[in-house]
């Protein structure tokens, strides 16, 4: 299937991100750049909203998300946002995504992680899904509980 590329640059929300104890209860910017990997034919050839990734709600998704959570590390947001794209948006097949904390070192603009997540197949028992991999585990037996 060809993918086509959404593009979400520099959104910049306002959050509690850090392991300092001036992070814990200051906000500072963060700001977010993503890459929706999508089929955009079917939205354009219908011209049709319901037919393409609506990237005004998963913008709107993830600043609720980063104004509510109080992550210490990037790496947990970032994946924490493209799980959120996965789980919001069906027609998202793949996501690259940056989260940077401006100004969070002296001498450099922005220091940031970014990831490329992968939706593989559909979610179910015993696959882990939304991280790039695929892990088979064994489906726990009714009546007893996963390790």
């Amino acid at each position: 299937m060809a993918l086509d590329l959404v593009h979400i640059r520099d959104l910049s929300v306002m959050g509690i991100i850090g392991i300092n104890p001036d992070e814990r209860v200051n906000e500072q910017e963060i700001l977010v750049n993503a890459t929706l990997w999508v089929d955009t034919r079917p939205a354009a050839a219908s011209d049709d909203i319901r037919d393409a990734a609506n990237y005004r709600t998963i913008a709107k998704a993830m600043i609720a998300h980063i104004r509510s959570g109080k992550p210490m590390l990037v790496e947990r947001l970032v994946s924490e946002l493209a799980q959120l794209v996965f789980d919001l948006e069906p027609k998202v097949q793949e996501v690259d995504l940056t989260v940077e904390k401006p100004g969070a070192l002296r001498f450099a603009r922005s220091v940031g992680i970014s990831i490329h997540r992968s939706r593989v197949g559909d979610h179910t028992a015993g696959t882990h899904q939304g991280d790039g991999e695929t892990s088979q585990t064994e489906p726990t037996p009714a009546g007893e509980e996963a390790p």
